[in-house]
């Protein structure tokens, strides 16, 4: 995404991205993504130092960035999001690395579901890695358990929006059937 028109993204349109996203599925129902929407100048300033530069002039004229997060204590929310066995919260609490690979698989996963859910919406999505984790981490999730893992743009298309498309790997190369 390019270049985003001048039309604001309204609090009721990203609450509705988030309620299309929140019910797709997780590994025990573990939800451990949570986004940080970036909408005023003051957070926009905030979060441009710690862009690559390819990416700040985009972001800077998105009506909304949000940040993607995994939170390191998702499973501290186990009990009621998987009433069926709560014991599994003091499973992940005992297993850092299973903590940690379980919490970043299904935010990354979550990740593609919000971004489908913008798309659903009407809205455009730039998702970045193109950023410094640890300076965001720092600046905008200072004192949560929340870690930064992706940067989306969202906006209305503006005039020349889209990259030319690159190509994509043939069905060929990529499927097998068994």
């Amino acid at each position: 995404m390019n270049n985003f028109a001048p039309i604001p993204v309204s609090e009721d349109e990203l609450t509705q991205i988030w309620e299309m996203t929140r019910w797709a599925p997780t590994a025990a129902n573990s939800q451990p993504m949570r986004v940080q929407f970036i909408r005023t100048d003051a957070a926009r300033r905030r979060l441009l130092d710690h862009l690559d530069e390819g990416n700040r002039e985009k972001t800077a004229s998105a009506p909304v960035t949000a940040i993607l997060g995994v939170d390191s204590e998702f499973h501290e929310h186990l009990p009621r999001l998987l009433p069926i066995r709560p014991q599994i919260r003091d499973v992940f609490a005992d297993n850092d690395a299973l903590r940690e690979r379980t919490g970043n698989f299904n935010a990354a996963l979550q990740a593609g579901y919000f971004i489908l859910a913008i798309r659903a919406a009407g809205l455009a999505a730039g998702p970045m890695a193109g950023f410094d984790p640890a300076g965001i981490d720092a600046e905008l999730f200072s004192g949560t358990s929340w870690r930064s893992i992706l940067v989306v743009n969202i906006g209305y298309p503006g005039e020349n929006p889209w990259f030319e498309r690159l190509p994509r790997l043939d069905p060929a190369e990529t499927v097998r059937w068994a």
